[in-house]
């Protein structure tokens, strides 16, 4: 099966000062060519996606049955997105990306095989949704952090919206192309499809050559010390926590439509696979018709108003699914939904781009992955629980509830979606002094950093302290914390302790320009030239610490 929808990346040439038209994307050729080949593939997920649906209304028509369709396609997101995010950051992400490329497709072709042969029974239908999507999920990740290596930093919101623009003409495409594929040739036909559909994707990747990066001057991460380093980003990095929460109250309910909409077009308005074609293709063209709103939406209500915008719109919508008995209905309710769900998707996912720095993209996109599936599969599995208990209709509209509360609930998390901060390394923190060698896995480290402050400026520089404190846990820190001379008032001493002496020296290449004016900012209100001492576990390391006076900025 192609790549998952949202994950599909544009790509990049030549950095261009300019800034870039809202499709402006479409200039760099190759671009062009894996645009075109993402919406070929695309169009054969989609139909893989309702195609499975649509069997499993065949095999078993429980709703909770039927729903766990969607929760297990996005259960693997869920469970493996952290590590392969740490993988994204760890490995060659073009070589990386392939393979896995290339092991989708056999899968599919696989299961495609076994449909044909009238093998499939609701238990292997959930087995391969299951496998193919652990594939999605360890690629899913390396996908959306190549998107900086393949458009400049300025067409970055381009990408998302052109990224979003065919992702969706492949959903109009293919949906409906599976509804009447399934009717004139059988079943197993749309699999067959999905699974030739990829090969475009494969030879693009084949064909292009990344940008070559900087080299490493230290070690590779290890996998677990990666993962336990991202996860310490994602909770003390303010703008991608924001993106995360704001991302969970939006996808717990929309999951509900998703999950239900098989037996929506086929229980309750007894419709064939090419009304199931038809809504899904309808949620499409109305995601194409948000996408080109996007622009105009955002100069006119911000990043924030657009997703409120959303979610108002997909609270409609389930309303709408709930009183939906005839087809005209369900079709405008997926409209609705389809537009809707663009408007919020493409401004988190734009959101979680800019809020990360190239050292951890990889891991930060993936915990705003593990959270849009595993709210996904969480909401999925319950909807269809809910539905199954009191009727198709009731679910639709406690999901509608659910998400109106979601809005008041999460409002106050404000995004960021213009590049406001810069996120490029500063570099400015000068090698250790050291009074001997120190081995790479001594530790732990503790480093600490004494200040004087005038009694005037002591509120200030509290703020603005704590504020480092926060991004000092973001880069590695695992305790961080403040203490004041009693004897001395004004002699502030900060410490923050990382796991070894090499995770603290990755520090030194973390710290970004945007960090480094926060750092001003402390060293503006403190008197003096700070004392900065690194202390390295006694039983680890001789000797055991090493001090810098007279520099400004962190050691």
């Amino acid at each position: 099966m192609s790549q998952p929808a949202h994950k599909r990346p544009a790509v990049r040439a030549q950095e261009t000062p300019a800034a870039v038209p809202a499709w402006g994307a479409l200039r760099y050729s190759v671009f062009r060519l894996l645009w075109i080949a993402t919406i070929v593939s695309n169009v054969g997920s989609w139909m893989y996606s309702a195609a499975s649906g649509w069997l499993m209304t065949s095999l078993n028509p429980h709703p909770l049955i039927v729903s766990l369709v969607q929760a297990t396609s996005s259960l693997p997101l869920f469970l493996f997105a952290l590590p392969a995010g740490a993988l994204a950051d760890m490995v060659d992400k073009r070589r990386f990306i392939l393979t896995l490329e290339i092991l989708t497709t056999l899968f599919s072709l696989l299961f495609a095989m076994l449909v044909a042969l009238h093998t499939v029974t609701p238990g292997l239908l959930l087995l391969f949704l299951f496998l193919i999507g652990i594939l999605g999920a360890l690629e899913t990740p390396a996908w959306q952090a190549i998107v900086p290596l393949l458009v400049p930093k300025q067409a970055l919101s381009s990408a998302v919206a052109v990224n979003s623009l065919g992702v969706n003409i492949s959903r109009v495409i293919g949906p409906a192309l599976a509804g009447a594929v399934i009717l004139g040739f059988g079943i197993a036909a749309p699999f067959w499809l999905d699974a030739v559909s990829n090969l475009g994707v494969i030879g693009v990747i084949l064909w292009w050559c990344p940008p070559t990066s900087a080299t490493r001057t230290l070690p590779a991460e290890r996998l677990a010390s990666a993962i336990r380093t991202g996860v310490r980003y994602a909770r003390n990095d303010r703008h991608l926590r924001a993106t995360l929460v704001r991302a969970a109250g939006f996808f717990l309910f929309a999951s509900a439509y998703w999950a239900l909409l098989p037996l929506v077009a086929r229980t309750q308005l007894h419709g064939t696979p090419t009304l199931y074609g038809l809504l899904l293709g309808s949620i499409g063209a109305g995601a194409v018709g948000g996408a080109l709103l996007i622009p105009r939406l955002k100069a006119r209500s911000g990043a924030n108003g657009m997703v409120i915008l959303g979610e108002l719109g997909n609270a409609a919508a389930l309303v709408l699914f709930g009183l939906a008995q005839q087809p005209l209905m369900a079709v405008l309710a997926c409209v609705i939904a389809g537009s809707s769900w663009i408007l919020v998707l493409a401004t988190l996912n734009v959101s979680a781009q800019v809020a990360l720095p190239d050292w951890v993209r990889g891991r930060g996109l993936a915990a705003y992955v593990t959270v849009f599936f595993g709210t996904m599969s969480i909401g999925s599995a319950l909807w269809g629980f809910i539905a199954g208990r009191v009727g198709l209709p009731p679910a639709h509209y406690l999901a509608a509830a659910g998400a109106l509360l979601a809005i008041w609930g999460t409002s106050r998390w404000k995004l960021q979606t213009g590049p406001e901060a810069d996120l490029t390394p500063s570099m400015h923190w000068p090698e250790p002094v050291l009074a001997g060698a120190v081995a790479d896995d001594a530790g732990p480290v503790m480093v600490t950093v004494e200040y004087r402050v005038s009694v005037e400026n002591r509120a200030a520089f509290l703020a603005a302290l704590t504020r480092l404190g926060h991004e000092r846990r973001r880069d590695g820190a695992y305790a961080w914390g403040l203490f004041e001379d009693t004897a001395h008032p004004g002699k502030m001493l900060e410490f923050f302790l990382v796991d070894s002496w090499l995770e603290h020296l990755r520090q030194h290449q973390r710290v970004t320009k945007a960090d480094r004016a926060l750092e001003d900012r402390v060293l503006a209100l403190a008197r003096g030239v700070p004392r900065v001492t690194h202390y390295v576990a006694a039983d680890s390391q001789e000797p055991a610490t090493t001090e810098v006076s007279g520099d400004p900025q962190l050691q």
